[in-house]
């Protein structure tokens, strides 16, 4: 399991040029069944995803296609996971 940061750069301003392509890639991702939440970083600092069911060389590769990194807007961290204890509710990240 992968927790990636988006965190916004000095390019911020550039964001809206790219939502359509960002919110699209995000969409990709759930669609792919990779993706399990995305949200905002507060306050206002970028976004996160939580990603599953994928490698971090078809993560990073992923990531690389996101308007936002693409386009600088966002510079994004992968740290990975391996799940020790979880609730119940959330025992198939245990994989």
């Amino acid at each position: 399991m992968f927790l990636v940061t988006l965190r916004f750069s000095a390019n911020k301003a550039k964001a809206a040029a790219f939502m359509e392509g960002h919110n699209a890639w995000i969409q990709r991702g759930f669609d792919d069944g990779i993706f399990l939440l995305t949200g905002n970083l507060q306050p206002s600092a970028g976004g996160a995803v939580l990603a599953h069911n994928v490698s971090r060389a078809d993560l990073e590769s992923r990531v690389k296609d996101d308007p936002f990194v693409a386009e600088d807007v966002v510079s994004a961290e992968i740290l990975e996971i391996t799940p020790g204890r979880t609730d119940e509710r959330l025992s198939f990240l245990k994989g």
